[in-house]
């Protein structure tokens, strides 16, 4: 791999920077078994991958606090393993078994934790910004300073309910980090193709909501983006747009073979921008880690992978009346 030469931007220890590693790492290996799986008739349906994007995700959680929410698109399995889901249950879901956290009704796109505060996972396009928004108002509302983070993509960036949504959100200054994970692809389609826009966070202006663009690639980065991001909402000065400029080295989705793109282009890619490396880099020139750390490192992820799909592969499918459940709540909450 080509050295690439970066200055952090965000002050961080050793061991914050080796947890960081260890965490993309984990979704790299994470989606390459679900990869696997897939391929092998285990996971049905689609399956989108986060392969390359890992350092969008790591980075802003990073910069979150336990109360923080998190809602994301169907290219969520990196969501959740960053905020701290259990990827037995993660991978058993993507195989629609019981031990899944929707208990394998849910699949791929639809998997949530109250625990966690991770709210999906959504198939249609951009739908799940304005519920986004919709949790930040819940916390405006009981009057505490989480922050809600709203991920969707540069596809998804050209529905009219996400300019809506920036609307409300600037009326009402609502505390909700808007993060574009700009892929530069969408479904198919090249991002110069599809708008005008020199830039995707730029539109924000329009409702007075400010923004960056940010370099999705260095999980640095994206950390000192994000902590500026929530030091703005916590503030209660309403709303903020991340663009986040990353590259998924996989198609749209496992039946996709991207034809739209050279495979030179994203083997250039991998080679010389790949943020797992580059941290790997930085760990091995601050002599923070040894190489021999590292590869204990990934033989660690390894079978914490392996344990997941085995977990997955033996957990039975759901039970025919699981159809009829979780469809209302047993219990309606109500204020005193």
């Amino acid at each position: 791999m080509a050295t690439r030469k970066a200055t952090p931007k965000s002050n961080v220890s050793a061991d914050e920077l080796l947890s960081y590693y260890r965490n993309m790492l984990l979704i790299r290996r994470f989606e390459e078994k679900a990869g696997q799986l897939y391929g092998m008739g285990l996971i049905g349906g689609f399956c989108h991958l986060y392969i390359g994007q890992e350092a969008v995700v790591v980075g802003l959680e990073a910069t979150a606090k336990p109360d923080d929410k998190r809602i994301t698109t169907y290219r969520d399995h990196g969501h959740m393993l960053a905020c701290g889901m259990d990827p037995k249950g993660v991978m058993a879901e993507l195989t629609g078994r019981d031990g899944g956290y929707s208990r394998g009704k849910g699949g791929s796109m639809h998997m949530f934790s109250k625990e966690k505060h991770f709210y999906g996972g959504h198939g249609i396009v951009g739908a799940n910004v304005p519920l986004g928004a919709g949790l930040a108002f819940s916390d405006m509302y009981k009057d505490n300073d989480n922050v809600t983070f709203t991920y969707f993509g540069d596809g998804a960036a050209n529905q009219g309910q996400v300019y809506e949504t920036y609307n409300m959100a600037m009326l009402w200054s609502l505390p909700v980090i808007f993060v574009i994970e700009n892929n530069k692809y969408a479904m198919g389609t090249s991002v110069q193709r599809a708008t005008k826009s020199p830039s995707l966070w730029e539109r924000g202006a329009a409702y007075g909501i400010v923004g960056e663009e940010v370099d999705g690639m260095d999980v640095l980065a994206v950390k000192a983006a994000g902590e500026k991001a929530v030091a703005h909402c916590r503030a209660r000065k309403g709303p903020y747009i991340l663009e986040i400029m990353t590259y998924r080295y996989r198609g749209h989705s496992m039946s996709d073979p991207a034809k739209y793109r050279t495979r030179d282009e994203v083997q250039k890619m991998r080679e010389e921008r790949d943020a797992i490396e580059h941290v790997r880099e930085l760990l091995l020139q601050g002599k923070h880690a040894s190489e021999e750390d590292l590869k204990a490192v990934d033989k660690e992820i390894k079978g914490i992978v392996s344990e997941a799909a085995d977990f997955a592969k033996e957990s039975p499918e759901p039970a025919p009346e699981e159809l009829w459940t979780d469809i209302y709540a047993a219990e309606v909450p109500q204020n005193a």
